[in-house]
């Protein structure tokens, strides 16, 4: 008896893939129509450029559509085991994106380096903590005093006057 596929199939990756980037397409192509996707009198208005991506990542996604419906349902793109895999890396990843409007970019860095070295690569909590906490130290001097670049930051930048 063959052994059945625990996981995704290649067949439903390929199709909500395609889905997605349609989707992300047909929002481009709105937000262009929005603002203007003509031509002026003095050269392309502001959504003529988007709105050519969008038409072109709107084709070659139905494109991938018709093709990933030709694949047979019995081939697979990733266990549960594998997917559990990614998800250990993609959940942290976008909790970290979504604390860093409440925290700053430095904090939620520095939080996301000591639960990586901790969960999955087995570090100490001090020697993650410290990890986590130079980089965010050395990554704030490189971008916010050295080159000048201001990225999100958080109540503790805001107390130190940053």
């Amino acid at each position: 008896m063959a052994r059945r596929f625990t996981g995704i199939g290649l067949r439903t990756a390929e199709v909500g893939l395609a889905l997605l980037f349609a989707a992300v397409a047909a929002l481009a192509i709105a937000d262009a129509l929005d603002i203007g996707a003509g031509w002026s009198e003095d050269g392309p208005r502001s959504g003529y450029f988007p709105f050519w991506i969008g038409l072109i990542l709107l084709a070659a996604s139905l494109w991938q559509l018709v093709g990933a419906l030709g694949i047979p349902r019995r081939l697979g793109f990733a266990t549960r085991e594998e997917l559990g895999r990614v998800a250990s890396v993609l959940v942290p990843a976008a909790l970290q994106v979504a604390a860093m409007p409440f925290v700053g970019l430095y904090v939620s860095s520095a939080l996301l380096i000591t639960w990586f070295m901790t969960r999955l690569g087995s570090f100490a909590i001090p020697v993650a903590a410290a990890t986590g906490v130079a980089v965010a130290i050395v990554a704030f001097v490189v971008f916010e005093i050295w080159f000048l670049v201001a990225l999100p930051k958080g109540p503790i930048e805001q107390w130190l006057g940053y």
